[in-house]
């Protein structure tokens, strides 16, 4: 297999764990981008493109070995996006309407290196059953929902409570899908 190194473009501690997984080299190189998508866009295709976008201001720092993993997830319940709380309150009305329905973690991943790149999105369905307002309560007080697309983490006690079923790749929901990733990295850039 060539030797490659990876630069994920994440400050997000999870994402930075998780790639570490797949045991290529890893390299931690971030930027802050404001992520603003145009609202004529597709919501299933919002990751890609905040993917993508994160990707831009990192592109001229990579050697030839070198491949830049970022990433955007997002939750999408009835065609709407759901993203990150602003509010505490926000945070509670998002779980109240995540409660005893099914809704899509959607990744959108972009590998860039310096000879091409290449785009995917990964979707899992995620059934949460009934949480009582106790329920969405303690968990937004003993927990930071505010830096969580959905204002969950699938790994946290909500999940354990609150999730009856997923379809599809549990990492995924923590914000990285790591078969696919892996897949697209060996496939599309490996020799």
């Amino acid at each position: 297999m060539e030797r490659i190194s990876l630069i994920i473009g994440s400050k997000s501690p999870r994402r930075q764990d998780l790639i570490k997984e797949l045991r290529f080299p890893v390299e931690i190189r971030t930027e802050d981008v404001e992520e603003i998508y145009p609202d004529t866009l597709d919501p299933r295709m919002v990751p890609e493109y905040l993917s993508k976008l994160k990707a831009e201001p990192l592109v001229e720092s990579l050697r030839d070995n070198d491949i830049l993993v970022t990433s955007d997830t997002i939750v999408l319940l009835d065609n709407d996006v759901i993203g990150k709380p602003k509010s505490e309150e926000e945070a509670r009305n998002m779980l109240g309407r995540l409660s005893n329905r099914t809704h899509e973690v959607i990744t959108g991943v972009c590998l860039t290196s310096n000879k091409k790149e290449f785009v995917f999105s990964s979707i899992t369905k995620v059934t949460f059953s009934e949480l009582s307002s106790e329920d969405i309560e303690h968990y937004v007080r003993a927990y930071s929902p505010m830096d969580k697309a959905g204002s969950y983490a699938i790994q946290e006690w909500i999940g354990f409570i609150g999730i009856s079923k997923i379809e599809g790749c549990y990492y995924n929901v923590m914000g990285l899908p790591l078969h696919d990733l892996r897949r697209a990295i060996i496939s599309e850039f490996v020799k």
